[in-house]
């Protein structure tokens, strides 16, 4: 395996880091409260950041997250790309891919994903959409979101369809959420059922492991400027040795997130199975990403307490990633009875 980027790979991300480090500051994310930027979103899209996923692969997505962890800027950029282009790019028909996918290019379309499914939405016998979801990122913003029944088929549904509801919902962190209520809803189908739902999946924790990977990075590096630059005792603190070793040990658990999104992205932009490195990624995403902003946390020592210093930011960012899509024990699980499944098949 090798994940060195590509030329457009790295030159995707380079832009990235400049649009978002220029742009996603402390000051505009202060301004912009719990809500989406949209300017940066606009100038995103206006960079072409989203319309080129499609040519820089699921890898490529990876390190545009991480650069948006980095600032933990507030744009639906994840779960555009994500549930919509991906999505539809992957599982769509010739027709839907046309229709939808230049929206997505360009920025004016919106996509999110009610996933993972959790049953909370059935289809009736005459074909439509009953139920509600309690939690949606960035809902606010979606013009179409993807869903998933009972049966966990996905469907296309719009946020403007007559019997969708949308509730604002505040979460952990500032993701623009709402509670999604479909009453009678009539949706389009993506794919051709479970398996669709199941490359889906896949392809978030992934994405959501690399963008838990920026959040990471960004959390460490805060924390060790503050340890280098602020003095007790007449020295810094970073030459205190239990700081160095919690500082050692965070960068370890990031690089073990990176590594592991990494490949599990490469492995699905190489067509091989990726269904057991997505959900590895996703454990070390949950477990490793709490440890790494509690320790950015707390190596601020009081300052980290302060509820508008920017760690604290990384912080609500890396617990929010902590539980969505599924906690380190519920991935856990999830890997086992898939592993034993494989080891089943593979007997004779």
């Amino acid at each position: 395996m090798d994940f060195t980027p590509s030329e457009e790979q790295s030159a995707a991300q380079g832009l990235a880091a400049r649009v978002f480090g220029d742009l996603s500051t402390h000051e505009r994310l202060a301004a912009a409260g719990t809500g989406t930027d949209a300017h940066l979103w606009k100038e995103l899209c206006a960079a072409g950041l989203p319309g080129a996923v499609e040519d820089i692969g699921l890898l490529g997505l990876v390190l545009l997250l991480e650069e948006q962890g980095r600032t933990t800027a507030q744009v639906p950029f994840a779960v555009t790309c994500v549930y919509g282009l991906l999505a539809v790019a992957e599982h769509g028909t010739a027709e839907q891919r046309e229709r939808l996918l230049p929206g997505l290019r360009d920025g004016t379309a919106v996509a999110t994903g009610a996933f993972p499914a959790r049953g909370g939405v059935h289809i009736a016998e005459d074909g439509a959409l009953y139920g509600a979801v309690p939690w949606v990122p960035w809902l606010r913003d979606a013009t179409q979101v993807l869903v998933a029944d009972a049966d966990r088929a996905p469907w296309i549904v719009g946020a403007d369809t007559p019997g969708v509801t949308v509730v604002p919902v505040e979460t952990t962190a500032p993701w623009s959420a709402g509670r999604l209520v479909l009453d009678g809803v009539r949706g389009e189908r993506l794919g051709g059922g479970p398996e669709a739902y199941a490359a889906v999946l896949a392809t978030a924790r992934t994405a959501f492991a690399g963008l838990q990977a920026g959040v990471c990075a960004g959390s460490l590096a805060r924390a060790v400027h503050h340890t280098v630059t602020r003095e007790q005792f007449g020295r810094p603190l970073s030459t205190n040795q239990g700081v160095l070793l919690r500082a050692a040990d965070a960068h370890m658990d990031t690089e073990a997130i990176r590594v592991t999104a990494y490949e599990a992205a490469w492995r699905r932009d190489d067509g091989r199975e990726y269904g057991a490195a997505a959900l590895t990624a996703a454990w070390w995403a949950s477990e490793a990403g709490k440890r790494v902003v509690h320790a950015g946390q707390h190596l601020h020592g009081g300052t980290g307490a302060d509820l508008d210093h920017p760690v604290h930011r990384h912080f609500l960012w890396g617990r929010q990633l902590d539980a969505y899509l599924g906690c380190g024990s519920e991935v856990l699980e999830e890997l086992g009875l898939l592993l034993a499944a494989d080891r089943q098949e593979s007997t004779p």
